[in-house]
């Protein structure tokens, strides 16, 4: 499979510090972007590589050459005047494998793309986008999706509205019969000209993955993406190598308790709630909040509401620089005798609390050392399913729940917890 990278913005937000260097040559710690993207790809056998170029393009060509110094193969298409974040597809066509990679030149990411690839051939896509939640979901392009990981629609945010964060990330794999109906004006841009109209047949798929890519466009996100490559967070994140959680129940965690939410005005955060999740973000360790929703199973709720639920949790997390990376629920409830329940739900289960089972199957799509993660909530329910898939249970001692667990690690509030016990 052969990768596109796009390298020829003019990259304005970060001229201040990028001076006479094109963005992807901006270093981090002594090297430029564009490095760090060519060896994540020759990792994983991807080695025969087009870098599109415009704005100040010399200094990308003089630098990496044919490739030969990185083990890799590198050709380029230089153009003539900014052709958009997909015109120069078009004019690439024919040297395209049939399926290819697509990566902003502003990215600085480590991912396993052999898993990445696995899942577009699995679907018989036509384009895979990654997808992940980020910092900040109030200005990016968000997509939306249904259970079996179809996009259905895909936007750039205004700012306004509950959305789940689910962003764009700049990653994508696409087959080239994707420019099959590609219009040839001279400008195009790949979400509305070329993805966005073949939406509807089904085949465009969003690969969730909680592994590390930023852009470093603005100065900000550069002093962050930088710091991150030097406590090794970067390649610490990648989907082969062991991960760790902090597993989050959300009511009287995340957000106030008052009994079951069952509308989205009755979600408020904890105060400091979302400064805690934000230092999770930014620590190496997953944010994974799991939690009970029986409401589902007595009849009290839809689906539908609880997802309208959790995309305002991420949006309230979102306007604070804060972000969950998965959330599990489990729906059932044991006992019978509600009006309007839903008898299909109506089951013991491995996944309600106290069970370990949200935990276990997060630990499996995440590839996670439980040994190494926490359980905090602030319920003896939440104990002993941390205890049961097991992590080190931390309970909150905010609510006026009782715990007749011994020697277990007792802190107020999230915040205080994550203030104590992560770095």
């Amino acid at each position: 499979m052969k990768a596109v990278i796009m390298a020829g913005g003019f990259g304005k937000r970060l001229q201040k510090l990028s001076g006479d260097k094109p963005k992807p040559m901006v270093e981090i710690c002594g090297r430029p972007v564009l490095e760090y993207q060519i060896e994540n790809l020759r990792r994983f056998g991807i080695t025969d590589i087009i870098i599109v170029v415009h704005h100040l393009k010399d200094k990308i060509m003089r630098y990496f050459g044919d490739g030969s110094l990185l083990n890799v193969n590198i050709s380029y298409y230089e153009e003539d005047k900014p052709l958009g974040t997909a015109g120069a597809l078009f004019r690439i066509k024919d040297r395209l494998t049939d399926d290819f990679l697509l990566i902003n030149g502003d990215l600085i990411f480590s991912v396993d793309f052999s898993r990445m690839i696995d899942f577009h051939r699995k679907n018989n896509a036509l384009a895979t986008l990654f997808v992940h939640p980020n910092s900040h979901p109030y200005d990016s392009e968000l997509v939306v999706c249904n259970k079996e990981n179809i996009v259905t629609d895909w936007f750039k945010s205004d700012g306004h509205g509950n959305h789940a964060n689910c962003v764009n990330a700049g990653i994508h794999i696409l087959s080239k019969k994707v420019l099959d109906n590609v219009p040839t004006q001279e400008k195009l841009n790949l979400r509305a000209d070329v993805l966005e109209p073949i939406i509807p047949t089904g085949r465009i798929f969003a690969y969730r993955s909680a592994e590390y890519v930023k852009d470093m466009g603005t100065s900000d996100r550069l002093r962050h993406v930088t710091a991150d490559v030097e406590k090794g967070i970067v390649h610490g994140k990648r989907a082969d190598k062991k991960q760790k959680a902090i597993f989050l129940d959300r009511d009287g965690t995340i957000n106030k308790y008052k009994g079951y939410v069952t509308s989205p005005n009755q979600l408020e955060l904890i105060k400091g709630a979302a400064e805690a999740v934000k230092r999770i973000n930014k620590s190496g360790y997953l944010a994974i909040v799991v939690t009970n929703q029986p409401s589902i199973a007595m009849g009290r709720m839809t689906y539908a509401v609880l997802d309208e639920i959790h995309a305002k949790l991420d949006t309230l997390l979102g306007e604070e620089g804060a972000f969950v990376d998965a959330l599990y629920f489990c729906p059932h409830h044991p006992d019978s005798g509600f009006e309007g329940e839903v008898s299909e739900l109506k089951k013991k289960c491995d996944c309600r609390k106290p069970s370990g089972g949200m935990i276990r199957q997060a630990a499996a799509d995440y590839n996670i050392d439980l040994s190494r993660s926490f359980m905090v909530g602030d319920s003896e329910r939440d104990v002993l399913a941390g205890i049961d898939a097991g992590c080190t249970p931390i309970f909150l001692t905010g609510s006026d729940n009782t715990l007749n667990v011994q020697n277990v690690k007792k802190y107020k509030t999230l915040a205080d917890f994550v203030k104590e016990e992560i770095n």
